[in-house]
């Protein structure tokens, strides 16, 4: 740090960035945190090339070498784990316990996770061919091999300036591929104090780089270098789709992790308590501002006035505030435009005749960037406020009749991220789950296994990642056959 201006780091180096610095600001606070540097086209070109260079000697590094860095990097990040948390809060306006347990905790989990190493090649059982280009061919053996893909461009999403970029970085380099990040605009600081711990822990000059901007440019010069073989994309479905022409003229590896709109169907029988405790979260778990939120309840209609009187009560319980006072629930959302972005749907619920039924006013606050929780009810899905992602403290909520109405209304969306089923029937919940077309379905619960492949179908996304699925994400997968 220079007087509290952030350099670039590229190939192993702390450079100054030619386009000058930003302000990074605090949700809460709307006070500056530290200055952000703009990186030019150049400079963007130079990681992507200091990452070329270092991936030859980089991916032929023993697996065990490269995990132990990622090991390295995991006790460094858990030994500043405080100061780091509270750059992240600052940064993102999450409340102290989402910013040390999802955010650096979650980080340093990850690291910790891919510095385990795993075998990369299994054979395939042998194959007796009757015939083959030199006439009678016997028996050939084959082995799979797990290779790196090369030089991974990662484009991270605000919402988690921790675990969403130790999610790419840590299988990428655990592949033996080498990285150019560029976080998120608004909250870039805590990615290169992640880059600082890799750097301490040994990482290699180039293996790692960070660039960032306010510039369109420069993600868009990330991704487009003819020297990434690879882009890993967290963010909105319409950012992802540019990025998906981009790879796809030069058949660049992608993996999209894009918007949602996550179905909660919850049936007669539920738990209704568990199930507005789920929803619930969509209020306080950043602010609403994350794609795998059950933000669309289809409730059915022996349960819906419980449900929906239950939800407004429990929205309304929640203070909104400061994320630094420890009974703070709701922080702020991350920019004042994203404030207006999600109030401005609020009103066009209201003016498509859904019903306020909490929140749906700025909280009477001093400063931040706040939003109250707000239910809207008796929606129908045909509605904006219903089809569209909105990624803040915002739960609308469908009546339903029969079974198969709910589950064709939650596949009634462009989005499959994670649905969820509240049922007290657990083998209709399974059923009903496996009808979702969603890549993943909670069943009386939000909470996720963090091995589990997570994804998308639909528009919410291309590939799985997440423990060992994140290894093949990051790979291409070789065949070496021989004569037996």
């Amino acid at each position: 740090m220079n007087g509290g201006e952030q350099r670039l780091f590229v190939g192993g180096r702390w450079v100054e960035p030619d386009g000058g610095y930003y302000a990074v600001v605090d949700p809460a606070t709307e006070e500056t945190v530290g200055w952000a540097p703009e990186a030019s086209r150049d400079q963007v070109h130079a990681a992507c090339a200091a990452a070329r260079e270092a991936f030859g000697p980089w991916s032929r590094t023993s697996p065990e070498e490269r995990a132990a860095i990622l090991g390295r990097a995991a006790d460094i990040i858990g030994s500043r784990f405080v100061p780091y948390a509270e750059l992240a809060q600052a940064e993102t306006g999450a409340t102290t316990g989402t910013a040390r347990a999802m955010q650096v905790g979650v980080g340093v989990a990850r690291f910790r996770r891919y510095a385990r190493v795993e075998p990369a090649e299994w054979a395939i059982p042998p194959q007796v061919n009757e015939a083959g280009p030199m006439g009678k061919a016997g028996v050939f053996g084959a082995l799979a091999v797990r290779q790196p893909v090369g030089v991974v461009t990662c484009v991270t999403s605000y919402n988690n300036p921790w675990a969403n970029p130790a999610g790419k970085v840590a299988p990428a380099l655990a592949m033996g591929n080498t990285v150019v990040v560029k976080p998120a605009p608004q909250d870039p600081l805590s990615v290169y104090r992640m880059a600082e711990a890799l750097e301490a822990a040994g990482a290699p000059a180039g293996v790692v780089n960070v660039v960032s901007g306010r510039s369109a440019s420069v993600g868009e010069e990330a991704v487009a270098s003819p020297d990434v073989d690879m882009v890993s994309f967290t963010g909105s479905t319409a950012v992802g789709q540019r990025i998906a022409e981009v790879c796809g003229r030069d058949m660049k590896r992608q993996l999209m992790e894009l918007g949602g709109k996550g179905a909660a169907v919850v049936f007669d029988d539920a738990d209704v308590a568990s199930a507005v405790a789920g929803i619930g979260t969509t209020f306080s778990f950043y602010s609403g501002q994350i794609c795998t939120a059950p933000t669309r309840v289809l409730a059915q209609r022996g349960v819906y006035d419980r449900l929906v009187d239950q939800l407004a009560a429990y929205a309304g319980r929640l203070k909104v505030g400061d994320p630094r006072e420890p009974d703070t629930v709701v922080g702020p959302v991350i920019t004042a435009a994203h404030r207006d972005r999600v109030e401005s749907y609020v009103e066009l619920g209201r003016k498509e005749g859904a019903v306020v039924m909490a929140g749906g006013e700025r909280p009477p606050l001093d400063r931040g960037f706040h939003v109250s929780p707000t239910l809207l009810a008796d929606c129908t899905n045909d509605m904006r406020v219903a089809r569209e992602e909105i990624f803040g403290p915002v739960v609308v909520v469908i009546p339903f009749d029969e079974e198969d109405e709910g589950v064709a209304l939650a596949n009634d969306s462009d989005y499959g991220l994670i649905d969820y089923v509240w049922s007290g029937d657990v083998a209709r919940a399974f059923r009903v789950a496996r009808r979702l077309r969603a890549g993943g379905v909670g069943v009386n619960t939000v909470g996720r296994n963090m091995e589990a492949p997570f994804g998308g179908f639909k528009r919410s996304g291309v590939g799985r990642d997440v423990g060992s699925y994140a290894l093949h994400a990051y790979g291409e997968v070789q065949s070496i056959v021989w004569p037996g």
